[in-house]
């Protein structure tokens, strides 16, 4: 069984690249450390209303991202968690932070190409409630891939710079 720990992956060859030039006429290349949701869209097969990353603010290639959901009162869930007090529900928050996740692994040179879906949840936590108004940051960092279709991740969402979230999340490729 070979396994691959987030130092051990090969940091040379990111996930998506464009060519500058430096004062040499050199080109070099620039790693992508945002993506807009529509590049998020490219990447996961999520679609509304289960697409809950807007934005990754932060990328290393193979090692870590940090994406943004802006929580907002007309999302459906709220008609009914809870009426007259919305609450976004934790396992919504979750499935944002494996959105995350997903991210990360799908941009994987050598990931083999399928689905990531759960394969366990350990150790999650909810530190605090998120609401209608919130922004919620989700960082995710990858803690091991074993023969290219099983990976951890830890994971933490925050808002307001309080932790409302966290745990490891494990994820299986299924073709």
């Amino acid at each position: 069984m070979s396994i691959s720990t987030a130092n051990s992956i090969d940091e040379t060859i990111p996930a998506s690249t464009t060519l500058q030039e430096n004062n040499e006429n050199t080109p070099i290349s620039e790693i992508k450390t945002t993506f807009t949701s529509e590049e998020i869209q490219q990447i996961l097969p999520h679609r509304y209303p289960f697409l809950l990353v807007d934005r990754v603010i932060d990328y290393v290639p193979g090692k870590r991202a940090v994406g943004i959901k802006n929580v907002t009162f007309n999302e459906p869930h709220f008609q009914g968690h809870f009426p007259g007090r919305p609450l976004m529900p934790g396992v919504l928050i979750v499935e944002a932070m494996a959105q995350v996740g997903g991210i990360v692994m799908k941009q994987i040179p050598t990931a083999e190409s399928g689905l990531f879906v759960f394969a366990g949840i350990d150790k999650v936590r909810f530190r605090r409630q998120v609401v209608p108004g919130d922004q919620l940051v989700m960082t995710v960092e990858l803690l091991w891939i074993k023969q290219r279709r099983f990976s951890k991740i830890r994971a933490m969402a925050e808002v307001d710079g309080q932790l409302a979230a966290e745990g490891e999340l494990m994820f299986s490729l299924v073709s």
